[in-house]
């Protein structure tokens, strides 16, 4: 008893941590941090996500009126010019907006303070991107957040169940899959088509990390599956399966993700009104 309660406290402190990696390394992270400004530090934090429409408002509380603030922008990976929106100070908060972009639009911003002669970027060093996406509801996401980590905790518990002198392979090993295919398989796609508007971005249709990294470990564990029940001895089985899923929760949600490609956006639009001009 005190052996199986030990197990399934490292498999879920095991768990614990991987959440925590994935919140931080994720596209949702804020950036966060301090600049010194006016003789004192003044912290941010600005938004690296954006779900849902309308535009975005980006924030930092100055607690000083007379410090004005500009908000420049533009699009990701593209040669346009920054592009600058001058900030409202309000009681010592400077407020900007950041246009609504289509789903898998980014954008680079950051904020210039300045107040007399004194002129300080924010961030100080490197821009900040910000991904726009579509509302997932939270009757879908939820459920797919909880499969996903629980599919973590049983794989991890059992790949622990090695340690045991009698192992139970075969329902650990069931339960694992089964979330992980309610979880990834079917929930996950299902998130992705309210986000971006695209059920599946991985193999072999692109090169979404999050989708092929939920693919190799769904493979994994059907392959650990079968030998479970047709080799006598599935430990390295079970144990490959395992680690192969810590391993993909260790790469940052959303690498390689859905991205907008606004150069190809903008040949389109160009052929499109190029068309329309010899129409006419």
């Amino acid at each position: 008893m005190r052996q199986t309660f030990a197990l399934w406290l490292i498999a879920f402190i095991i768990t614990l941590m991987l959440a925590a990696y994935q919140r931080v390394t994720g596209p949702t992270y804020p950036a966060e941090g301090k600049v010194k400004f006016a003789g004192r530090e003044i912290e941010y934090n600005f938004d690296r996500n954006h779900s849902g429409e309308g535009d975005h408002k980006i924030t930092i509380n100055m607690n000083d009126i007379n410090v004005e603030g500009a908000l420049y922008w533009k699009r990701y990976k593209t040669n346009d010019e920054w592009r600058v929106v001058k900030m409202k100070n309000d009681n010592g908060v400077l407020t900007g907006v950041l246009p609504h972009q289509p789903p898998a639009g980014k954008l680079v911003y950051k904020v210039e303070l300045s107040r007399g002669n004194e002129v300080v970027a924010v961030p100080e060093l490197k821009p900040v991107v910000i991904r726009f996406k579509g509302y997932v509801p939270l009757y879908l996401l939820i459920p797919h957040i909880f499969c996903m980590f629980t599919a973590m905790l049983l794989s991890t518990r059992t790949g622990l169940e090695v340690f045991n002198e009698k192992p139970h392979y075969k329902n650990f090993t069931l339960w694992t899959i089964a979330f992980l295919f309610l979880g990834g398989i079917i929930l996950g796609p299902i998130a992705q088509y309210y986000a971006f508007g695209e059920f599946w971005t991985g193999i072999p249709f692109g090169i979404d990390l999050t989708d092929n990294k939920t693919l190799i470990a769904f493979v994994g564990w059907l392959i650990a599956a079968y030998g479970v029940f047709h080799r006598s001895n599935p430990k390295k089985w079970i144990i490959f399966a395992s680690v192969l899923l810590i391993a993909v929760y260790l790469i940052p949600h959303s690498t390689l993700g859905n991205e907008l490609n606004y150069n190809k956006l903008d040949k389109q639009k160009n052929k499109i009104e190029n068309q329309q001009e010899f129409q006419d």
